[in-house]
């Protein structure tokens, strides 16, 4: 860990320096509304880009301009940062302007006019600031108050994602960076061939963890404790709120936002742990998850924006542990970028293996036999790099 903890001068003199930039978290469901308001002034389908353009344009430039913040708080602030109420606030703030966007797009959309361009551009509006609430969704998910963890289904509802709170918290965590994990990627393995890997596999994952819990408890599944079905329940109240207000024509809207809300989540999962494996031990058990199996990212802006996602090695070590006090390390593999940058990224596959796959192998020291390596990848990769590449 970068910081240390015992000199009484960092304990005095140590503030968070982010303290009054988590708000800005909230700017992106904020963006629809000044882009409606360009729309009214006669910006035309162009307006609707907005969105995108700040989040994969902007941002990413802005976070190469300010570079890195590699600062850990020392541990006692952070047990006492862990209980400022302040932080917790601004999370639940994301969802009511969440909220408010979704209505606003599926107003416009059924009032016309928009075009094809825009139509596009409301659409990938919407799914962004959706997609962007799964990640709240998971930073309240994980909390043990049941006021967090409900909020965290209503955040998932829009997108129709609500077996992500079973299967990121009880599966992923579980078998995170090991090959029978659906949401950790493998080495010379495609976002494209990912993508359907990991949303099925996540989906009947989720189903059967949570059968098996009820089951525990003797309960039929078919019961609103299912946290799958309470989860599912609420997204068909909203569409179906939403349907009656604004009428049938706004089912492809929710459909197609929804598809690239859950979409922009499992991008950011591709590249959190890509081709990285626990290794077994002598016991035939997977060694305990640390530093070394997640993608990290110290990039100021995207670390605001996402609630620090990108310090992804300390979430699964700690996963109780709130955004504002999740640590950086040393021994974390590090992204060339931020999430915003590296979600472009992933999506053009052969840039993305130029990056990623030599940084892989040198995380392993030449060895690609100890990643999480795709089946059949070998032949690739041996022609590229000329190493070994039996998987064991």
């Amino acid at each position: 860990m970068r910081t240390p903890v015992d000199a009484p001068s960092v304990l005095a003199g140590w503030r968070d320096s982010k303290k009054y930039l988590w708000p800005l978290a909230l700017l992106v469901p904020v963006l629809p509304f000044l882009a409606y308001a360009l729309w009214v002034a006669g910006a035309g389908w162009a307006a609707w880009w907005l969105t995108p353009a700040v989040v994969f344009g902007l941002i990413p430039l802005i976070d190469v301009l300010l570079g890195d913040d590699g600062r850990n708080p020392p541990d006692d602030i952070a047990r006492q940062l862990q209980e400022v109420r302040y932080y917790r606030w601004i999370t639940f703030l994301f969802l009511p302007v969440q909220y408010a966007a979704l209505v606003l797009g599926a107003w416009v959309w059924t009032r016309g006019g928009l075009g094809v361009g825009g139509a596009a551009g409301l659409v990938a509006t919407i799914g962004i600031v959706n997609g962007l609430a799964i990640n709240t969704a998971h930073e309240l998910g994980h909390k043990r108050e049941s006021v967090e963890r409900w909020l965290s289904k209503i955040a998932l509802a829009p997108t129709a994602y609500g077996h992500f709170y079973v299967e990121h918290n009880r599966g992923h965590h579980v078998r995170v960076a090991t090959p029978e994990d659906p949401a950790s990627a493998r080495l010379g393995e495609s976002f494209y061939a990912f993508w359907p890997r990991t949303v099925w596999g996540s989906l009947t994952s989720a189903w059967h963890l949570e059968i098996g819990r009820l089951r525990l408890r003797r309960r039929s599944p078919w019961t609103l404790r299912n946290n799958l079905l309470n989860a599912w329940l609420l997204t068909a109240v909203l569409f179906a709120g939403l349907i009656a207000t604004f009428g049938w024509q706004l089912v492809p809207f929710l459909l197609l936002q929804a598809l690239l809300g859950f979409s922009l989540l499992e991008v950011v999962n591709y590249l959190e742990h890509y081709g990285l494996r626990r290794q077994r031990n002598a016991a035939g058990r997977y060694e305990k998850v640390d530093p070394r199996h997640s993608w990290n990212s110290d990039r100021v802006v995207t670390n605001v924006f996402l609630f620090q996602l990108q310090r992804h090695s300390d979430h699964h070590a700690n996963p109780l542990r709130r955004y504002q006090t999740l640590r950086s390390f040393d021994m974390s593999p590090q992204l060339p970028g931020g999430y915003a940058s590296m979600v472009l990224l992933a999506l053009a596959t052969p840039l993305w293996y130029r990056v990623m796959d030599p940084k892989v192998l040198a995380h392993y020291d030449g060895n690609p036999a100890l990643a999480n390596l795709k089946p059949g990848a070998e032949a690739r990769l041996r022609r590229r790099y000329g190493r070994p590449t039996a998987a064991r």
